[in-house]
């Protein structure tokens, strides 16, 4: 630094030329500097540590409004729990890694990796018509020219199907409505919004069919197969569709009327799912070190670009989606350092994020319960920001996209924001 310094530092007599020279110099070496130094700025930093993540959730929860919050990090083998708040208004008892949650739409995570692993065991494939595994005499609707709705339609959201299949009735818990025998009277009677693989809509009716078509092809219930290939295997305790009274009292609280603690088995394929930090903390580790060699790849993966698609509604709260999977959306440029795959999630009170840095084994989960405050933050943004740094890569850049709405009509009624899984 010092010889270039002295090298630009102009000589008491000069002319011209050697001005043209000198600044001709510069121009090389200045920013040659520039780019030494930012290398090495950078080169100096260091992945952010678990207990600075801590710090910065303390951070988050007190500009989110929020009464109380869980933060979940794993990177490789290390694992982080942090609460924050209370359990309840006024409770003076803060949240534990044992206190309950709703997942809210973090639930279709667990049926994209039950599609793929009824897909690998050669009982489904995600071609299959939802057709094939309706009632007896129920006909699905097909899209324009006989298309019919598949199973990968339903996992990608590209189903054609609205949101919701109306409003809630009056008084019916969260996660309750409808349930299995409501929405296979329904279906029939619907005409798609689009033709199926074309456009992509946002659908919770669509994860509880792709639920009922799992559950059909393996010969059980919906909760049974939940149980079966991820609850147990994995060692969750505490991850269910039906509560029970000693976990009902676990569960957080906020300032509104979030409605009973109760069974909701109705809408386990798309919201249903009550779990806690300890247990998305084995289920971070578990989707950090998934084996990538199946049959039809992990179920962490992308399986759809937006680009293929004539439009995209509901997809983007977290960020701009680079591509669709199984229950997740891309963020990013897949071949940069920073593209993560991440899962949304709000209701009942509750707003639920996952999030994960595959290329660098890092996972964050975040579950905040609404108080009385205004939140003056981005839950999913600031999450995103904090996996950054636990995985030492550049912040993805702000939303910038707007959504395109689908052109055709759009669905009826829907319920509350409160009580819709998003």
């Amino acid at each position: 630094m010092k010889f270039v310094l002295e090298f630009l530092t102009p000589p008491a007599i000069d002319n011209s030329m050697q001005r043209a020279v000198r600044r001709a110099a510069a121009r090389v070496v200045l920013p040659a500097m520039l780019l030494i130094t930012s290398a090495a700025w950078m080169g100096a930093q260091q992945p952010l540590s678990l207990a600075d993540a801590g710090l910065r959730g303390s951070t988050i929860f007190e500009q989110s409004g929020a009464t109380g919050m869980v933060l979940v990090v794993v990177r490789h083998r290390e694992v982080m729990m942090k609460t924050y708040g209370e359990t309840s208004p006024g409770s003076g008892e803060t949240p534990n890694s044992n206190s309950l949650i709703r997942l809210c739409s973090l639930s279709k995570i667990f049926a994209g990796e039950l599609l793929v692993e009824l897909t690998n065991e050669g009982k489904v494939t995600l071609t299959d018509p939802l057709q094939r595994f309706a009632p007896p005499n129920v006909i699905v609707p097909k899209g324009a020219g006989g298309i019919p709705v598949t199973l990968r339609d339903l996992a990608t959201h590209t189903a054609g199907l609205p949101r919701e299949v109306s409003a809630y009735p009056a008084k019916t818990p969260h996660f309750t409505f409808p349930d299995q025998t409501f929405r296979w009277t329904w279906l029939p009677k619907q005409k798609l919004l689009t033709r199926p693989g074309t456009a992509a809509l946002y659908s919770n009716v669509g994860f509880d069919l792709l639920g009922d078509a799992l559950a059909s092809a393996a010969n059980t219930t919906y909760p049974q197969l939940l149980n079966e290939r991820i609850v147990r295997p994995l060692g969750l305790r505490d991850t269910t569709l039906s509560p029970s009274r000693e976990q009902c009292g676990r569960l957080l609280r906020g300032s509104g009327d979030e409605g009973p603690c109760t069974d909701t088995q109705a809408s386990g394929a798309s919201g249903g799912v009550y779990s806690t930090a300890a247990d998305m903390a084995r289920v971070l580790e578990y989707l950090l070190h998934i084996p990538g060699a199946t049959q039809v790849g992990p179920p962490i993966a992308v399986y759809l670009k937006p680009a293929q698609l004539k439009s995209v509604q509901g997809l983007s709260h977290a960020g701009d989606p680079t591509g669709i999977g199984m229950g997740w959306i891309q963020l990013g440029d897949p071949d940069g350092p920073s593209t993560l795959l991440q899962k949304t999630g709000g209701g009942a009170g509750f707003e639920t994020y996952v999030a994960l840095s595959l290329k660098r084994q890092a996972g964050i989960f975040m579950a905040v319960k609404e108080g009385k405050g205004r939140a003056h933050v981005s839950l999913f943004h600031e999450a995103n920001n904090l996996l950054a740094a636990l995985a030492d890569v550049p912040p993805l850049p702000p939303k910038v996209h707007r959504v395109r709405a689908v052109a055709k009509r759009q669905s009826p009624v829907h319920p509350p924001a409160s009580a819709v899984a998003r």
